[in-house]
């Protein structure tokens, strides 16, 4: 690169010579910051979402590419959170992505040492045994004076703050229709 150039390249020489005395525009960019391209400029689609970790409902875009997410942003048009994000809903792209995510069923048996892997079908099964068995197991139809009670103590729920209203909704309809009575969320205590 000769003196000229390089004289070209400073950003002092730039803001000196050009247009933007101040250096908040064009003075002040690179050759590698004018190179640059946001991410969301190549994705082939945006999906609306809602961020998961809690009750707010805050709006999301999440930008795809290639179907992978490429970026999550918040949504300008959701009348929550109007296009921005907290720090924890800025870095859900992780939750999505990243190494640590789990992308099948993992079982390991009681007092086994090893995981194994199940189909969806099977571990949803072993679960709607296992909520029928401990149903019936602590059910009460009457107290010891022959009033009817109809519930179990076989089966509690705690619901956590990163559910939705509408989520803890549902989840309190189907623990209330099953007949448990403890039914708390991690949001009350």
């Amino acid at each position: 690169m000769g003196p000229r150039k390089w004289l070209e390249s400073w950003p002092v020489y730039r803001q000196l010579t050009g247009t933007d005395p101040l250096g908040r525009g064009k003075a002040a960019e690179s050759p590698h910051s004018e190179a640059l391209a946001p991410r969301t400029a190549s994705a082939d689609r945006v999906a609306k979402s809602i961020c998961p970790y809690c009750a707010v409902g805050c709006g999301q875009q999440v930008f795809v590419k290639d179907e992978k997410v490429v970026q999550i942003e918040g949504d300008p048009h959701s009348p929550i959170s109007r296009g921005r994000l907290c720090p924890k809903g800025s870095a859900s792209k992780q939750l999505v992505t990243g190494p640590q995510r789990e992308q099948k069923v993992r079982y390991r048996a009681p007092y086994a040492t090893e995981w194994t892997e199940l189909d969806l079908g099977t571990a949803m099964d072993m679960v709607a045994d296992r909520v029928l068995d401990a149903r019936r197991k602590g059910w009460q139809d009457t107290d010891e004076r022959g009033k009817p009670l109809r519930r179990t103590m076989g089966l509690a729920s705690l619901g956590g703050a990163t559910l939705d209203n509408e989520e803890n909704y549902l989840i309190k309809k189907l623990f209330t229709a099953l007949g448990a009575i403890q039914i708390e969320n991690q949001a009350r205590i």
